[in-house]
């Protein structure tokens, strides 16, 4: 096992070294950068009739932030600052350090995405297991159209008909994360109370899709393994039901669940940017839209390193998982 947990764990960090500079190469792809937006901005759009002034003010912002230095060199003293120094650079729009940019919502996000896993996973399991147990019940059909109903329905359209009810009947708003007083205090108990209340709104919202394919996911797979012949002797030895089922089926049948961890938190970051921009959620995704538009390159680059690094630990995570349910993926060659 821990020739397994060793050579996955190398695995990773390769992994993220490709992904930072295939980040930093697609993120510059595009014509122009963030000095081109800002200089056209500042001389009112004239650009053209800037002439030497426009050239001037481009060569000295672009000697700078060390733009005018070719992108591999830029890549190297970025990738040299961020693993001996902890410096990502800094914000050419925000004229930060990223990591003060990025600290408060990177924590905020980590924490929200792992309260939506927690909720998916805590009502997909047990709904998934029931209803593959009383297949063609009344309860099977009612949780098989609410799991076809969430995945049908879109995430920032549950969050507009929230946002719709609590105006409309409550006279409140259940977008953000905290409430006025405490949006921008320093983190107390009183603060992380007022996260707790809002955060399940969010939760709710981004883990309905979730949910709903992982009830289907389990139910499918639980089938399966029903239908097996050791689960057939199992119940011919006069083993109790719940034995038969929890003992060996569930656990084979959650391998694919928990294989679904390497990109379920990243997902939960860049697949839900439209319902934190729905919600107002200070979270990385609406940030990283941002950073896009205004072609803030190390902001752009911190935070798609963030969700690889995200990627990398779920797939490291779930792959442990997968051996310790399954003794025969841990088999090295």
């Amino acid at each position: 096992m821990l020739q397994y947990v060793v050579q996955r764990f190398l695995l990773g960090i390769l992994t993220l070294v490709v992904l930072s500079a295939i980040s930093w190469v697609i993120i510059e792809l595009p014509p122009g950068d963030f000095i081109d937006m800002y200089v056209e901005e500042l001389l009112g759009g004239s650009w053209a009739s800037g002439g030497a002034l426009a050239e001037t003010i481009e060569s000295g912002l672009r000697d700078q932030y060390g733009l005018n230095d070719p992108s591999i060199v830029r890549y190297g003293r970025w990738m040299y600052r961020m693993l001996l120094e902890g410096d990502m650079g800094v914000s050419l729009e925000f004229q930060k350090p990223v990591t003060s940019v990025i600290g408060e919502r990177l924590l905020l996000t980590i924490v929200l995405a792992v309260v939506t896993a927690l909720f998916a996973w805590g009502l997909a399991v047990p709904i998934g297991i029931y209803s593959a147990v009383r297949q063609h019940s009344p309860e099977d059909y009612i949780f098989t159209f609410v799991g076809f109903l969430g995945l049908a329905v879109p995430d920032f359209l549950l969050a507009l008909w929230l946002l719709w009810i609590s105006f409309a009947y409550f006279d409140q708003s259940v977008g953000g994360l905290f409430s006025p007083e405490y949006l921008n205090a320093p983190w107390t108990w009183g603060r992380v109370w007022d996260l707790i209340g809002h955060l399940w709104i969010a939760a709710l919202v981004v883990g309905t899709a979730g949910t709903a394919a992982l009830i289907r996911v389990m139910r499918a797979n639980l089938l399966d393994e029903l239908n097996k012949p050791y689960v057939i002797t199992a119940r011919a030895k006069g083993l109790p039901e719940w034995r038969v089922v929890m003992k060996y089926p569930v656990r084979l049948a959650l391998n694919p669940l928990v294989s679904t961890l390497g990109y379920l938190l990243p997902f939960l970051i860049s697949g839900s940017i439209i319902v934190s921009v729905v919600l107002n959620l200070p979270t990385e995704g609406p940030l990283l839209l941002r950073a896009l538009l205004a072609e803030d390159l190390f902001i752009s680059a911190s935070i798609v390193l963030v969700l690889g690094t995200m990627t990398v630990v779920g797939t490291f995570l779930s792959d442990i998982l997968l051996g310790l349910l399954d003794p025969r993926i841990r088999i090295i060659k």
